[in-house]
């Protein structure tokens, strides 16, 4: 019997033993794995497309995509019926944007109004994100140029190359507060050679804010406003507001417009909005971009 007990009591100390050792051991484990990083969960989609309205968003297009931008923009709506409402007068930009990477894009295009040709890098600083390192915004920096053709050397023969140019530097931050509402503030300095220094600054600072609101899983409704920081002529120009509808259908986004300017570009619906929006000098327009995808990320045998 003192055998049997004995071996007994071996039995049931090394089972506790070697339970006591397992417990500490997955109480280890799972003190490792609390303290371990999880991985991130970014953000997709704060916005649908590259523009919010008239400006870009934080936005950037994958690796390869290739995007083409059809913009149109025409008169005033209260130009009456002489004029169709406005849609006698158009102007437009024809522009192309290209992912280098996922965080940088390249992108250029020709605008007939002011008949300026302009260049632009995107680069995706950071991006919206939960978990260990996260961040609790996207952040892209924007940078321009604009060349005004016009006028040419015969119409003033002052003018150089470098008297046309525009620059334009942003930096883009935004943030989706839920799956329907995204908002974004582009802090924004627009810098040109050559201007009437009577009636404008070289260095034009303003403050860009605007949103984004989930209609239908294909349809959102957006606004954009610039706010331009100590202007030399306040009442010469107008601050740009601009309302916008996005609609989806597959590569394709299609906004609809209405815009108290027909720029296209920084350098003209920041600095040289002429029209008041609440006058009802609004101009329809619409953005057609389509997406084309260059070279296929997917590998194969």
């Amino acid at each position: 019997m003192i055998r049997s007990f004995t071996f007994q009591n071996i039995l049931l100390t090394g089972f506790l033993l070697t339970s006591s050792v397992a417990y500490s051991q997955d109480d280890l484990l799972n003190e490792l794995n609390e303290k371990e990083p999880k991985g991130k969960e970014y953000t997709f989609a704060t916005f649908k497309g590259t523009r919010l309205v008239n400006g870009h968003s934080v936005e950037t297009k994958k690796k390869h995509e290739l995007e083409l931008i059809i913009s149109h923009r025409f008169g005033m709506l209260n130009s009456g019926p002489l004029n169709f409402w406005g849609l006698d007068e158009a102007y437009i930009r024809i522009g192309l944007e290209y992912g280098i990477t996922d965080r940088l894009n390249v992108g250029v295009g020709r605008n007939s109004f002011n008949k300026i040709y302009d260049g632009y890098l995107k680069y995706k600083l950071l991006s919206q994100s939960k978990g260990a390192g996260s961040s609790p915004v996207t952040m892209t920096a924007f940078a321009s140029t604009g060349i005004q053709s016009y006028p040419t050397k015969v119409e003033d023969p002052t003018l150089s190359f470098f008297d046309k140019a525009t620059y334009t530097y942003q930096l883009l931050i935004a943030r989706k507060f839920s799956p329907k509402f995204s908002f974004q503030v582009s802090p924004t300095l627009l810098h040109t050679n050559r201007i009437d220094e009577y009636l404008y600054n070289h260095d034009q600072y303003a403050l860009g804010v605007g949103g984004r609101y989930k209609l239908t899983g294909s349809l959102s409704l957006n606004a954009e406003y610039y706010y331009r920081l100590d202007p030399k002529t306040p009442d010469l120009n107008r601050n740009p507001l601009a309302i916008g509808f996005d609609i989806e259908t597959g590569g394709h986004i299609f906004q609809l417009i209405f815009s108290n300017t027909q720029g296209m570009v920084e350098r003209t619906f920041i600095n040289q909005t002429e029209g008041d929006f609440f006058s009802g000098d609004i101009h329809f327009g619409f953005n057609i971009t389509r997406t084309f995808q260059l070279k296929s990320n997917l590998k194969t045998d």
